[in-house]
């Protein structure tokens, strides 16, 4: 496929997929006309790509570890120096803590949207008191009750121990 399906396909820009391409992260064959050919695993290899940088890891870490992501995987040994296991470390456990504020988020905004549509639905609030609930216009009639409270993040990851 030319880097236009590419693009489309994996909602990345095409000079973003030009980049990858010249930080050696996605590799295309060139046809008769000069156009980039990709193969079409480099779909799924971009999104992957998308998804680490997301996680906040440099292009170079990303290079280093992509082979680990293929099936069948392929690991080099020789790459692994000092320096990048430590990195890598670092970049799992803060992917490990922003994993938990992601799920409590996400937890949290399911018991509010549960507790908004049992009220809708005419239920009772969940939290079993009559302070919060909506007036006929749709206005808010009083205090939030702490089923409709929205949640709160906490602003910075604790640093993991033993690191």
């Amino acid at each position: 496929m030319r880097i236009g399906e590419l693009s489309e396909r994996t909602g990345t820009s095409r000079r973003l997929l030009r980049y990858y391409e010249e930080q050696g992260l996605i590799a295309a064959a060139r046809g008769a006309n000069g156009y980039r050919e990709f193969d079409e695993r480099f779909v799924d290899r971009v999104l992957q790509i998308r998804g680490l940088l997301d996680a906040g890891l440099p292009t170079r870490i990303i290079k280093q570890i992509l082979p680990c992501l293929d099936k069948p995987r392929t690991i080099y040994f020789r790459d692994a120096t000092p320096e990048m296991i430590a990195t890598l470390r670092h970049e799992r456990d803060r992917m490990t803590e922003r994993i938990r504020f992601l799920t409590h988020n996400r937890d949290a905004i399911g018991e509010y949207l549960d507790a908004v549509l049992d009220y809708d639905r005419g239920g009772a609030p969940a939290d079993g008191g009559g302070a919060g609930g909506r007036g006929a216009d749709g206005e808010g009639g009083g205090a939030a009750s702490p089923a409709t409270t929205a949640p709160t993040t906490p602003t910075a990851p604790a640093a993991p121990a033993g690191e």
